[in-house]
């Protein structure tokens, strides 16, 4: 049986965006059913999209922190990419379903019932929200997971949007003109596909073993040549990323001369440098003395 590690604050934290989510989607249900604005019930549909994605957040949180076992020798961290994938489609499928409501309430305008409490019930859920987005992003940051980044971007495009609902609102209201209302929809569902695509670009390529990208390669690459007095080159460097973890590892090349404790002295104090980056890092050195390098790779 593996032996499960649990990171009891992010957990938590993702929980409290189930439950506030939970809250906007209810709030914003009932009001967009009582003043037939179809911005409102886009924006409920954008916020129950938001909490299956808080759900999904919060059991791969939880997931991903197993250890490795039989197995899973590399862990579990691609359950993170996994749902943060999932999530960004699923913003995908909001942003359609928003822009199909929207082109419907064009087609066949309606007028909108007791205006100022959408834009009250807009303001609050975009308050609520804005808090527990800036505290999962936080912990996002220290943890390092894509499963709370993409849950961050959720809720921070569920402010923007009810931010803006709550506009169209308010200026139907002063000029009358309905048609306001779907057509900052669709501008609205338009900028959180756009957020959508920008985070399934961190997401989605880990699952492929996708490289670092060219910056974090080229720090790494600088720490090992801060060492370049001590071995004569390095080759084959590789690294991915799973879930929060990066692997890394390469070939180091080192005098014939040199002793194992020595070479293992110098991989020790790469290893912690780079370590001093990426603190979740796995990295795997592979010494070569210099006559092997010579034998592999003849001039």
């Amino acid at each position: 049986m593996c032996k499960v590690v649990i990171p009891l604050k992010g957990t938590s934290v993702a929980f409290l965006s189930v439950i506030s989510n939970s809250f906007v989607v209810i709030l914003k249900l009932a009001v967009g059913m009582l003043t037939g604005s179809v911005a409102i019930v886009s924006e409920a549909i954008h916020s129950s999209l938001d909490l299956a994605a808080s759900l999904i957040a919060f059991f791969s949180v939880r997931l991903s922190g197993r250890s490795a076992d039989r197995n899973h020798p590399y862990g579990h961290g691609k359950i993170e990419n996994i749902s943060g994938t999932i999530e960004t489609l699923l913003i995908f499928v909001a942003g359609i379903w928003i822009i199909y409501e929207c082109i419907h309430k064009i087609m066949h305008p309606t007028p909108i019932e007791m205006p100022y409490l959408g834009i009250l019930v807009m303001v609050a859920g975009a308050g609520i929200n804005f808090f527990v987005s800036k505290k999962v992003s936080k912990t996002a940051k220290e943890m390092n997971s894509v499963a709370m980044k993409s849950n961050a971007l959720h809720l921070l495009t569920d402010v923007y949007t009810s931010l803006g609902v709550g506009f169209s609102l308010l200026s139907v209201t002063l000029t009358g003109w309905t048609i306001l209302d779907p057509i900052i929809g669709i501008v609205l569902a338009i900028y959180i596909m756009k957020e959508a695509y920008t985070l399934m670009k961190e997401s989605f390529p880990p699952l492929l073993d996708a490289r670092l990208t060219d910056e974090e390669e080229e720090h790494i690459i600088e720490l090992i040549q801060a060492y370049r007095e001590h071995f004569i080159e390095f080759h084959d460097l590789r690294t991915r990323r799973s879930g929060p973890v990066e692997y890394i590892d390469f070939h180091l090349v080192v005098a014939s001369t040199v002793s194992i404790d020595s070479a293992h002295r110098l991989c020790d104090q790469i290893e912690q440098d780079i370590k001093a980056l990426f603190q979740r890092a796995h990295v795997l050195i592979h010494v070569e003395p210099e006559h092997e390098r010579s034998a592999l790779h003849p001039s």
